[in-house]
C-alpha cells in the first residue's frame, strides 16, 4: 500500500479529514493508514490540477475508495459485483459508462471509474448527453488509477487506455472500442453514450442473479 514518507498536509482540512475517516473506518485500518492513503490520494490528485480550490475534499473522496476497496480485498466487507471502468483521462467514455451502470443497476453493483492519464476535468458535454439519459454526473471527477480499486474490482472493463490499461490476474476482463468523445460535437456524444448503454444492456443480463 503506498504511504509516502513526508504526507503533504496543505493545511487543516485535510487533518480533520483523515480524522473523519479513521473514525469511519475504525476497526478496520489504522489512523496511521488512512493518513497514509490520504496524503497518496491528495498528490496524486495534484499532479493532474491545474485549480486546487476543491482538492482537499476530492482527495478524501478518493480515499474513502480506496479504502472500502481495500476492506473489500481484504474480506473485511461484503458486497455486490464491483465493476471497474478504465480509460486514459476519465473524463470521457469511461464517465459515461461508470454513471450509466450506476443509474440503471442500483445497488447491485459497485461501480468505480479511473484514468491512466487524468484530466483536470470531466468533458462538460458528457454531462449534458448523460442528464438527457437521466443518469447524474453532478458528482464525477477524473480520477488516477489505484492499486486498491483495480484488485476489488470483479470486472475490469477497458476503453482507450491502450497499453496502459490493468491486468488484474483472476479477474473479468472486457475492452468495448469506441470513439473518444473529447471536443466531439453533441451528436456524436449521444451515439457514443448510446452505444455505451447497449454494452451495459449486455453486461447487465450477464449479472443478473
Amino acid at each position: 500500500m503506498p504511504t509516502p514518507s513526508s504526507p503533504l498536509l496543505p493545511d487543516e482540512r485535510l487533518a480533520a479529514g483523515a480524522a473523519r475517516l479513521a473514525s469511519r473506518y475504525a476497526g478496520h485500518f489504522s489512523p496511521e493508514t488512512v493518513l497514509g492513503l490520504l496524503a497518496d490520494s491528495y498528490a496524486r490528485l495534484a499532479e493532474q490540477a491545474r485549480v486546487r480550490t476543491h482538492l482537499v475534499v476530492l482527495a478524501e473522496r478518493l480515499t474513502a475508495e480506496r479504502l472500502d476497496a481495500l476492506a473489500h480485498t481484504q474480506g473485511l466487507v461484503n458486497g455486490p459485483t464491483r465493476v471497474l471502468f478504465v480509460g486514459s483521462q476519465n473524463a470521457g467514455r469511461s464517465q459515461m459508462a461508470a454513471a450509466l451502470l450506476a443509474h440503471r443497476a442500483g445497488e447491485r453493483v459497485t461501480v468505480s471509474s479511473a484514468g491512466t492519464r487524468p484530466a483536470d476535468e470531466v468533458e462538460p458535454h458528457i454531462a449534458q448527453a448523460l442528464t438527457e439519459a437521466g443518469a447524474d454526473l453532478a458528482d464525477a471527477y477524473p480520477k488516477p488509477l489505484t492499486e486498491e480499486v483495480a484488485e476489488a474490482a470483479d470486472i475490469v472493463i477497458t476503453m482507450g487506455c491502450g497499453d496502459a490499461c490493468p491486468v488484474v490476474p483472476g479477474r473479468r476482463h472486457l475492452d468495448w472500442p469506441l470513439a473518444d468523445p473529447e471536443a466531439a460535437p453533441i451528436a456524436l456524444v449521444r451515439e457514443i453514450r448510446d452505444e455505451i448503454d447497449a454494452h451495459i444492456s449486455e453486461l447487465l443480463v450477464q449479472l443478473a442473479p
